[in-house]
């Protein structure tokens, strides 16, 4: 069944009168961090070491209760960069170019550029495979070919694979790369990949022989630059880690003791499950040294031993904290260089990371584990402290807009935030809205700040479609107060009732929301 995907076509890409910036301009450092979940010390990790991202935790609003809008990094990052719904923007993939779907849909860093700002992208802002070539040209005032060229140390060299740095990887490449081109094999990539990909590397090598040590100098390089510029900046800095393969130096790994390595509490199916919410962890598998999956089923049979889950999460928190040095590299430099009180710091992950809970790992899910995620606002004159209600990432768009002074485009899809960073008590919506997909079958998860409720529609129901309960496969409803670790769906218990008619009333006040949405702001055509 082929999917009719609404086109959008806002007309905003025509130049934007400066007398939209305001007066007092504001900087953007806009620090995005790929599969980063919440495991830092200000939300409750106490034993993470991530003191410089937990200092600017403490400088601005931290949200507690922040969901992508899709847990995989293409079609997260299409949504937050143009403020709209995975529905909308097409971007329901990692192959699909999100203006080959919208031609015209505007783009944050691009509507900055356009109200007079110098905007830059070092490192992953978009998923590259989401945009084309320029990677979003109509995006960037410097072209991305030049922000993103890297210069290892010599005595270390380019990693090999672009992620490993040890000498003997290296050379195992080289060979098996050698032997890819006397083979004739097609794809070299995949033939040296399929036989050589570590899921973990740790190396007594300082931060720049790594790529995230490089974009790291390449940010306090054009710090360094938009500092000397009159016109304000929209400065994007995307960082690799702890994106797999969880690759970092030693002296991040040595933060942490592998046997105090904690194991996920919950690794079984849910009771009253719903199948189709699990997945076989496919990103994780074409690591060379991870067994095969031969079969659903074999998710909960403990394939990965106790060893290799402890040395997969100590990757994860080593690579966690190599990222968090980075942020404090760039933090301060802002602060020698003198713009931090004119500067609008947000920092994101892309969307959560499943440690084997539910006996899961990467992410691909509706679960809480998979959707939240830290997102951190600071500048001058908010109100400190944490905030708890719901939000999503489509409201970066219209609040960084907001806090800057320039109109709110009216397409948008998210809210502004700003009330709630003058007001830690200001309630800006009811619930926050995720989804996945598994094939014909589109799980949408509302989040409020008790419970969430998922619903499956099957036969390829998108939320521009208006609601049809005949489509409704199974739902999900999960109790965070009484049940964190989502052990139990409550959807069948005959016990709550009430709320999962609340919750289903909101899903089909938001599907009524965005057709609305659609009619007013955008024309529809097919999707070619």
């Amino acid at each position: 069944m082929n999917i009719k995907i609404p086109k959008l076509i806002f007309g905003f890409t025509a130049g934007i009168s400066m007398s939209l910036v305001a007066q007092d301009k504001q900087n953007v450092l806009f620090i995005a961090v790929d599969d980063l979940k919440p495991l830092l010390n200000s939300y409750g990790q106490d034993f993470m070491h991530t003191p410089n991202i937990d200092a600017l935790a403490k400088d601005g609003v931290l949200f507690t209760n922040a969901h992508c809008q899709q847990a995989v990094s293409g079609p997260s990052r299409a949504s937050l960069l143009t403020g709209m719904r995975p529905d909308y923007t097409g971007v329901w993939d990692l192959k699909t170019r999100m203006r080959d779907i919208n031609p015209e849909i505007l783009a944050l860093p691009q509507y900055f550029k356009e109200s007079g700002y110098t905007s830059v992208a070092i490192g992953k802002i978009y998923d590259p495979r989401c945009v084309g070539k320029q990677y979003d040209q109509p995006s960037w005032s410097i072209p991305y070919s030049i922000s993103s060229q890297y210069s290892y140390p010599e005595e270390f060299g380019e990693p090999a694979l672009s992620y490993y740095a040890r000498e003997e990887s290296k050379n195992i490449v080289k060979k098996l790369t050698l032997e890819a081109k006397e083979s004739g094999a097609e794809n070299i990539h995949k033939y040296v990949s399929e036989r050589y990909k570590p899921s973990t590397e740790c190396a007594d090598f300082p931060d720049d022989a790594y790529m995230d040590g490089q974009i790291c100098n390449n940010a306090l390089t054009y710090l360094d630059k938009l500092a000397e510029k009159d016109d304000p900046f929209f400065l994007a800095v995307g960082f690799k880690r702890p994106h797999l393969p969880f690759a970092a130096p030693k002296k991040y790994w040595d933060l942490y003791e592998r046997e105090e390595v904690q194991l996920a509490e919950y690794q079984k199916p849910v009771v009253d499950g719903v199948e189709i919410a699990y997945h076989k962890y496919g990103e994780l598998q074409s690591y060379s040294d991870i067994p095969t999956l031969d079969s659903f089923s074999d998710i909960f049979s403990n394939l990965l031993t106790e060893d290799k889950q402890r040395e997969l999460i100590h990757g994860y928190y080593a690579s966690v904290s190599f990222i968090d040095a980075q942020v404090g590299k760039i933090m301060k430099r802002l602060k020698e260089l003198g713009l931090e009180e004119n500067t609008i710091i947000v920092l994101w992950g892309d969307h959560g990371w499943h440690l084997g809970d539910h006996a899961l790992w990467c992410k691909h899910s509706n679960f809480e584990q998979a959707t939240k995620v830290p997102f951190i606002i600071s500048y001058k004159g908010i109100e400190k402290g944490e905030y708890d209600y719901p939000v999503e990432f489509v409201d970066i768009f219209p609040t960084l807009c907001d806090a800057s002074g320039i109109e709110i485009p009216s397409h948008l899809q998210g809210e502004s935030l700003v009330p709630a960073l003058e007001d830690l008590n200001h309630k800006v919506k009811d619930y926050a809205v995720s989804q996945f997909d598994r094939g014909p079958n589109h799980g949408f998860s509302l989040r409020n700040e008790r419970y969430r409720f998922t619903v499956w529609m099957k036969d390829n129901y998108r939320t521009f479609m208006p609601f049809d309960k005949n489509r409704v496969l199974d739902c999900e409803l999960y109790d965070y107060q009484e049940d964190p670790n989502e052990t139990q769906n409550l959807y069948r218990s005959g016990e709550h009732q009430e709320v999962v008619d609340q919750m289903l009333s909101y899903f089909k006040d938001f599907v009524k929301m965005q057709n609305s949405e659609l009619e007013n702001s955008a024309s529809i055509s097919n999707n070619k």
